[in-house]
């Protein structure tokens, strides 16, 4: 179940920080108030998965799906670049959270 929690806390942080774009510097109080509640809940979730996974891994593999979501969500809804080299960096950061995932002991 802790790694439920720790995937959906993942996502819930891609989910932000899509709304902390869309805020405009928290200008817009609707994707403000999305932004803000998906960071709680995002928080919320990790702290539960981070009573029985480890830190170290479960903070990296949070911040890993959010940075691995934030790219794909920049290529998909803002035109940001998705040229080979780019790509192959998200590939590394996939391998690094499947091998967090694959050595960790819970």
């Amino acid at each position: 179940m802790h790694w439920i929690y720790l995937l959906v806390a993942g996502l819930l942080e891609v989910v932000w920080v899509i709304g902390m774009k869309y805020s405009e510097g928290f200008s817009k109080p609707g994707w403000s108030a999305l932004t803000l509640l998906t960071m709680t809940a995002s928080f919320a979730c990790l702290a539960k998965a981070m009573k029985v996974l480890p830190m170290g891994t479960a903070y990296a593999i949070w911040t890993g799906i959010g940075a691995v979501g934030g790219v794909v969500a920049g290529i998909v809804l803002f035109n940001e670049s998705s040229d080979w080299p780019r790509l192959l960096c998200v590939l590394l950061v996939v391998g690094g959270i499947v091998g967090l995932k694959l050595t960790s002991a819970h």
